[in-house]
């Protein structure tokens, strides 16, 4: 699976530098030469502090990931019990340390565009088994290395600093081809920044090729990173509310079937974009989805502050100083006689679902 555009990162460093200009101006000139400066800086072209931290993220990104091992397959298989599952992790594996490719500036629209390559590293020290470990779930083999997600084009924000990193299109449209109306749209940023001086009232929308949606973020709380004070958004509850609780959502479902007639939340079907691949991303431990969903699954401990996601924001500058997406794989199965006691099946349903949990981290 391509790392999303979250796992990128504009690191401290650059705050170090835009602040310690503050330092020199601060009391002679006041904000006005701030606001000037930070505009100057955080413009997404040759010689600026953002546009070297954007090109290569200064800062380790790890994507992380947990198994639930299937702890009765026979049972299940047999004689229809709960399956029971024991979270196995996490393998860790280090990602987003590739430069950006195909970088090409548009001076006339004011827009970068570029690729960005995958490239995973097993992480040994930071994981709790090597990749050679074996687990009773049903398997769905995902490419990452030598694959890129993009092309990407963003507003660079040289004529308007409100819309630096927007994204102008992806892959050359302004809409995915996977869901009706507005929910089609790509929106926001890639997260890795945002337009500087964030409000807390802001929507913070940002798009996510992992998900294949937009989605945004309201801000949580006010917090201290290490010296620098952050505003932490985090995704609400509602982004993956059901239509019924969330109308803005009605064009998120897209199989009543699945989805008990657009009334389960918590659950988002991605087949669409998966080439047909019966994935559903939910949170871990499906976090904030409809209880029933869990009924026939042992060994599930939903925790808000363990699962769910938050971006650390730098109000002045809008950069991302850390975060933590936090997801869950889901795979639909559907009862087979082919299908073995290896594979993840829920036989007191029609469909069952296989699960994977994963984070992308950054710090």
């Amino acid at each position: 699976m391509g790392c999303d555009r979250n796992c990128g990162l504009i690191t401290g460093a650059v705050i170090g530098a835009v602040l310690a200009v503050f330092g020199g101006i601060l009391m002679p000139v006041g904000d006005l030469l701030i606001e000037k400066t930070i505009k100057k800086e955080v413009v997404l072209e040759e010689g600026t502090t953002a546009f070297k931290n954007w090109v290569k993220t200064g800062t380790e990104v790890y994507r992380q990931f947990w198994i639930f091992d299937v702890q009765n397959p026979e049972e299940v298989m047999v004689n229809s019990t709960n399956v029971k599952v024991k979270q196995v992790g996490p393998y860790t594996y280090r990602v987003r340390y590739l430069s950006k490719e195909n970088i090409t500036h548009d001076p006339l629209r004011n827009t970068v565009s570029f690729v960005q390559p995958n490239g995973a590293i097993f992480e040994p020290s930071l994981s709790v088994g090597s990749e050679n470990d074996t687990f009773t779930v049903l398997n769905l083999a995902v490419a990452y290395n030598d694959t890129a997600d993009g092309v990407y084009k963003v507003f660079n924000g040289k004529d308007d600093v409100s819309k630096v990193a927007i994204i102008d299109t992806y892959k050359d449209k302004r809409t995915l081809g996977y869901w009706p109306s507005y929910c089609d749209m790509v929106n926001g940023t890639d997260a890795a920044s945002f337009p500087p001086f964030v409000e807390k009232t802001r929507i913070l929308q940002f798009f996510s090729s992992d998900i294949c949606r937009s989605i945004y973020a309201v801000f949580g709380a006010e917090l201290d990173l290490k010296g620098i004070s952050v505003f932490r958004f985090i995704l609400p509850p509602k982004a993956f509310a059901s239509p019924i609780q969330n109308p803005e959502n009605h064009c998120f479902c897209t199989d009543p079937e699945i989805s008990n007639n657009c009334t389960f939340y918590g659950l988002l079907d991605i087949s669409k974009c998966k080439e047909g691949k019966p994935v559903i991303i939910s949170l871990p431990h499906f976090l904030h989805a409809t209880p029933e969903i869990r009924e026939t699954i042992e060994g599930l401990h939903p925790d808000e502050e363990e699962h769910s996601t938050f971006l650390d924001v730098e109000p002045i500058t809008g950069f991302t100083l850390q975060f933590a997406k936090r997801l869950q794989v889901n795979i639909l199965v559907k009862p087979s006689k082919k299908i073995d006691a290896k594979a993840l099946r829920c036989p007191k349903s029609d469909d069952d679902i296989n699960m994977e949990r994963h984070q992308v981290v950054a710090r």
